[in-house]
């Protein structure tokens, strides 16, 4: 039995190559034909390494031009099954699809759900997402039974030899796996279908019948492969009995006594995540040591046995003290390794970026490795910009593709009635047509989005859509932000035909009580047939290919409810990858790999991305069907195996040359820790090698950071616009009386450049909405009813009925908030009914015009919440408010000025249809449901004044405001005093770039 191994720090494939044209690897085949080369037959992992094993040959001097026959373990199909044992051996089944399977499995998940003991299992109904996720998990563990070669039957032992240990809930699960697990297998036999791990098993298992057939006496070699799945393994153990096969294993620890190899052995030394555990496993099943294995290139390098000793297994960790390196041997072996600490994934990707970038300007090949899909999508991203292609391995998911995007914005705008916001990021996908040239699209999109939509509420649907638009036309909608023409009406009609008869069919399969996977996909797919028919799409043939596989499964899965469509439609495409689409004249310069691709892979520089705890390695999750401990109890390898995997990948990637781990501070919005590997890596070496590392990586962090920094930051000036004073308004509302005061800016924003802003796209009804509607029953109200009558709650009622009726379009809003209004109703009659001995005569929503007497005209107007005649003749004039009065300190500085100036209107006989007269209280009244509402709140008066003291103090500093920031030419700077208690963006300081030039303290004022 010939065994080889290949170790870390030597270049896999380069190796190999040398080991067979030298000969090492052919015990003694003839090798002086011209042809004898190719009678050579080398068996690798994946496509990938075949394809480079090919280029390694190519490169060598002595090649002449045939190449070995290159294989890889499960072989192609067609072309090897029709020549493997037994000959006589029926046509295999065909393979059951992926979503085949996901399909025929949710009906049994739902099912099972659905039961008395499914509901307990639950503490929510699973929604129709998580069913088809449990089916995907639930499919999962089913190849893992294929792959381990175990069966139900050893699930089912379960129930029996843990029943003390397994609670109600395993108990259940355990029932339904046995129901499943027997369900699907018949389900395949009578279709004539079989799994495709169960294929593949067999393939393997027949190629190990038909190697000393195939393969005779000539040299078979099998590179590159752990033996993770026991039918490799015997296949391997089979090539390696041949007279003239070999088996060459990467990176095995060569130093690795009896006693560790014992251990790795033992399953009560959880040695699982250990990455020699799957060589140990497969030397186990060869019945060798790791004595009877070759080092195939003897090149020494100590980073391999620093990384293997970092990686050692626990109990081996208290011998680290007399193990350690000296300064030098330690130098050598972390030589051209650094270490990226980034603050986040952005920061990690752009660093990961330049180091590539760096590297093909030295005429270096990169490779990067991650499991992350994220974290390789925003390095794609960022070498983009340096006009690089990515090969990447994983590519993108469907769901997250371009045309996925689309698929999921189709789906928003039918489940959410073509609300405004999913209508306009439909319309201005790039992608979408419905048949105009993209130009004029997104021209009638700005007439939709600022004609109808700002500042409206349409009814649900393409109707409600179009009842806008003939309103619009019709001149009924009250300020809309732009006026369209008849003949912009036109084209915006049909626009809204062409987009209902596009989502027509999808519109009616979310209509449907239940909807099937099927029906959701082939009605989404002719909805994006329709609305993007000849655009470029990234991923457009990849979604037709998805829609194609679920038209095969019609009557298939379980039928759901059309709630949560976007969590289904993620669910249904899982496993679904886009790969980098790349033009013929450009060559893939930087590639990024999987784990699993890049095993045997040696470029100049090696980069390795996400190393953070929980993402290399990954969680050790076992799925929601199986603990741990049954995954144990089953016979079959805990989640751990994966994580031994991972570290297998970290040790054989540490052998490289020039190599640069990456991991991020902060994942997410969560505080991240690096991986248990690099970790690992630290402890051994010390803290001054693991800062070394890491300086050694700081310069592509500081790269990162400058890449879009500026060289040096100037802030921005406060905004100081100086317009000729002839152009300043020459009127003033009662409220720009403070804003005046407050921030002169905001004036110059509206009435010099006439900047109005635009309501938020598909904003609902809020709290200031609901305060005019509530502030317009009052005035009602007290204009026509008096608050003592028997009737008055029932009169008031109906008036808010009527006011509330605008909100129609969103009823459920409309009953809560008149339900909520009865009770603000009693508590404003009772307010009313206690001032009755004290009021003459209420006017409510008073307008009111004031003529200053300046160089000038100038005017002051406004509408009062109320101005109420007392008996004695003096006015109250009442501000009633569903936010909070200003602060004490406010009004005492005269920085609150809406009350007294309107106390200056009523005396200066300002206020239409009311004689002149003086006011004695401002009174401030909260509406709302808590304790403070109704109660009379006065405004706070300086220590010795009175209210018309205070009135005409703010007229003064109003006037000498007006006269200086509006009657000259003055500059007015923004946020002249601003307001301690703001929490919330004035209209126009994204203008002014506010907060770039200043900071306001967020206490509270006294």
């Amino acid at each position: 039995m010939r065994i080889f191994s290949i170790a870390p720090q030597t270049p896999f494939l380069p190796c190999l190559v040398e080991a067979v044209m030298d000969g090492r690897l052919l015990d003694d085949w003839d090798r002086t034909g011209p042809f004898w080369l190719s009678d050579v037959t080398i068996i690798l992992p994946t496509h990938r390494a075949k394809d480079a094993l090919a280029d390694a040959f190519a490169a060598h001097p002595d090649f002449r031009g045939l190449l070995p026959d290159l294989r890889t373990f499960g072989g192609e199909v067609e072309d090897e099954e029709p020549f493997l044992p037994p000959f006589d051996m029926p046509a295999p089944a065909k393979p059951a699809g992926r979503l085949q399977r996901r399909l025929t499995l949710s009906e049994l998940v739902a099912a099972w759900a659905g039961t008395v003991q499914g509901r307990e299992a639950f503490s929510t109904p699973p929604t129709a997402a998580e069913i088809f996720s449990m089916a995907e998990s639930l499919g999962t563990l089913i190849d893992d039974l294929l792959i381990e070669e175990r069966s139900p039957a050893d699930i089912r032992a379960l129930g029996n030899e843990m029943a003390q240990e397994l609670g109600d809930y395993w108990q259940q699960t355990l029932k339904f796996l046995d129901i499943a697990l027997s369900a699907w297998p018949q389900w395949l036999t009578d279709r004539g279908l079989a799994d495709p791990a169960a294929l593949r098993r067999t393939r393997l298992d027949r190629q190990a019948e038909a190697a000393a057939f195939l393969f005779g006496d000539r040299p078979v070699i099998a590179a590159g492969s752990t033996g993770s799945i026991p039918a490799t393994a015997r296949l391997l153990a089979t090539i390696a009995g041949l007279p003239r096969g070999a088996v060459v294993l990467p990176g095995l620890d060569m130093a690795m006594t009896p006693e560790t190899h014992a251990a790795l052995l033992d399953p009560l030394t959880n040695p699982h995540g250990h990455p020699q555990y799957g060589l140990a496993q497969l030397l186990r099943r060869f019945g060798a040591g790791v004595g009877q294995v070759v080092e195939l290139c003897q090149v020494q390098h100590p980073r391999t046995q620093l990384v293997n000793l970092a990686l050692a297994p626990t109990a081996e960790t208290a011998l680290w003290s007399s193990q350690r390196f000296d300064e030098p041997m330690l130098d050598a072996a972390l030589a051209g390794v650094s270490i990226v600490r980034a603050r986040n994934e952005d920061e990690e990707a752009r660093a990961i970026a330049l180091a590539g970038r760096n590297a093909l300007e030295n005429k270096q090949t990169v490779g990067i490795i991650t499991p992350d899909g994220n974290l390789a999508r925003r390095v794609a991203a960022e070498l983009r910009r340096f006009d690089i292609v990515v090969d990447d391995a994983a590519g993108t998911p469907l769901f997250h593709a371009a045309a996925g995007r689309l698929a999921r914005q189709v789906l928003n705008l039918v489940t959410g009635s073509c609300a405004p916001v999913d209508l306009l990021a439909l319309l201005r996908n790039r992608a979408v047509t419905l048949g105009f040239e993209r130009g004029a699209l997104a021209a009638l999109a700005d007439d939709v989005d600022l004609g109808l939509l700002r500042g409206q509420r349409p009814g649900p649907g393409v109707a409600g859509l179009r009842a806008m638009l003939a309103a619009h036309l019709a001149g009924e909608l009250k300020y809309p932000a732009r006026k369209l023409s008849a003949e912009r009406g036109v084209a915006i009609a049909d626009l809204f035909d062409r987009l209902e008869a596009a989502i027509a069919p999808l519109q009616s399969a979310t209509q449907l009580r239940e909807l099937s996977a099927a029906g959701l996909a082939l009605a989404l797919g002719q909805a994006i047939a329709a609305i993007s028919p000849e655009a470029p799409l990234p991923g457009r043939e990849e979604l037709a290919t998805w829609v194609g596989d679920m038209q095969a499964v019609v009557g298939q899965g379980h039928l759901f409810a059309p709630r949560g469509l976007d969590g289904v439609l993620s669910a249904l495409m899982a496993g679904v990858e886009v790969r980098t689409s790349v033009p013929e004249d450009r060559r893939l310069d930087i590639a990024i790999w999987g784990q699993l691709e890049a095993r045997l892979m040696s470029p100049d520089v090696l980069i390795l991305g996400a190393l953070n705890e929980d993402k290399w390695p990954a969680a050790a999750d076992p799925g929601p069907w199986l603990s741990r401990g049954m995954r144990l109890g089953a016979g079959l390898e805990p989640p751990e195996r994966m994580q031994g995997l991972a570290a297998h990948d970290f040790a054989q990637a540490m052998g490289n040359k020039t190599i640069i781990l990456a991991y991020a501070d902060r994942v997410g919005a969560s505080p991240a820790l690096p991986s248990r590997l690099v970790q690992r890596l630290d402890a051994f070496a010390g803290a001054a090698a693991a800062e070394a590392m890491r300086l050694r990586g700081q310069g592509w962090v500081r790269a990162a950071r400058q890449l879009d920094a500026v060289p040096a930051v100037m802030p921005a000036i406060r905004p100081m616009p100086n317009p000729p004073a002839a152009v300043r308004p020459r009127k003033l509302s009662v409220t720009e009386v403070e804003t005046l005061m407050r921030s002169p800016y905001d004036l110059y924003a509206k009435h010099v450049l006439r900047l109005k802003p635009l309501d938020a796209l598909g904003e609902d009804p809020d709290a200031r909405e609901r305060g005019t509607i509530v502030h317009a029953i009052f005035a009602r109200f007290v204009d026509a009813c008096d608050p003592a009558a028997p009737d008055a709650f029932a009169r008031l009622m109906e008036i808010a009925a009527e006011e509330f009726s605008g909100l129609e379009t969103i009823g459920e809003r409309r009953d809560i908030w008149l339900k909520r209004f009865a009770t603000a109703a009693e508590q404003f009659l009772d307010f009313e009914r206690g001032r009755d001995a004290r009021v003459f005569k209420r006017n409510a929503e008073v307008d009111g015009r004031w003529e200053l007497r300046l160089a000038e005209p100038f005017a002051i107007t406004g509408t009062a919440d109320r101005v109420d005649l007392l008996n004695d003749g003096t006015l109250e004039i009442l501000d009633f408010k569903t936010g909070s009065p200003p602060s004490k300190g406010a009004m005492t500085g005269f920085e609150a000025p809406q009350l007294p100036v309107e106390a200056l209107m009523a005396d200066n006989g300002g206020f239409k249809g009311m004689a002149p007269a003086r006011t004695g209280a401002l009174t401030y009244i909260k509406i709302g449901l808590g304790p403070d509402a109704f109660v009379p709140s006065s405004f706070a008066l300086p220590e010795g004044l009175s209210v018309m003291d205070v009135a005409e103090a703010v007229s003064i500093r109003m006037q000498n405001q007006i006269d200086y920031f509006l009657m000259r030419d003055t500059p007015m700077p923004a946020r002249l005093l601003p307001l301690k208690t703001q929490r919330f963006a004035g209209a126009y300081d994204h203008l002014a770039r506010m907060a770039e030039w200043t900071a306001v303290d967020g206490e509270d004022e006294a």
